[in-house]
């Protein structure tokens, strides 16, 4: 997709514009009409971290507050911002491509667009719901791309805790139910405040667990 322009170009933009060209380029040299119009992705969560980040705006509420269409108007005021630095560097790059007739999807006419495709892929039956594991922001309500949830990264010190779980009886029957605290499981956790409603430990059937006179 189109990149934002929130943000100057970097390595990884360059490379994606250049196997882009590459395709276009090939098919105009076959005598194919070829539409070379630059885009700029104006939704996502980008362009609301930065004016989150511009008027220390941290809740919901906040943005509630101010009123969404101001809010709205915010953003947008800022997704071209750095249009000429990207046509300066593409132009340099030799890339084909037409700045002064460029699209923004928040264009309506745009989203139609994208909605028009969309519609013609659930007629032809192409749509499907399916499940997958994706990064969520609590703060915002919406899952978030590797992109999204990569901008706020931090390296942070991560509890972890070593817990020691007494085995019932030595060979692990259970017996008479009296502990024996000579030999217990050891385990290793990261999420130490599910400790207080930990009722067991689960061990694999097949795996082999070494024991180890302290």
């Amino acid at each position: 997709g189109p990149p934002f322009a929130t943000g100057l170009p970097h390595y990884g933009h360059i490379l994606a514009g250049t196997i882009k060209d590459v395709v276009t380029r090939h098919a105009c040299m076959r005598h194919l009409h070829v539409s070379r119009r630059a885009g700029w992705d104006c939704h996502g969560l980008p362009v609301e971290y930065e004016i989150d980040q511009k008027l220390n705006i941290t809740h919901r509420d906040q943005v509630l507050e101010m009123g969404v269409d101001k809010y709205n108007e915010t953003c947008r005021g800022i997704v071209t911002r750095y249009t000429k630095e990207w046509e300066r560097t593409v132009t340099r790059l030799g890339r084909w491509i037409d700045f002064e007739n460029d699209y923004k999807t928040m264009d309506p006419t745009f989203m139609e667009s994208v909605w028009w495709v969309f519609k013609q892929l659930f007629e032809k039956g192409l749509v499907y719901q399916g499940y997958k594991v994706m990064p969520f922001s609590t703060a915002c309500g919406t899952p978030l791309s590797n992109f999204e949830a990569g901008l706020n990264y931090k390296d942070v010190r991560d509890p972890a805790l070593v817990v020691s779980f007494p085995m019932l009886n030595e060979d692990g029957s259970g017996g008479s139910g009296s502990a024996t605290e000579e030999v217990s499981f050891v385990a290793w956790t990261t999420t130490p405040w599910t400790l207080p409603s930990n009722l067991a430990l689960c061990v694999h059937p097949t795996m082999t667990y070494i024991q180890i006179l302290d």
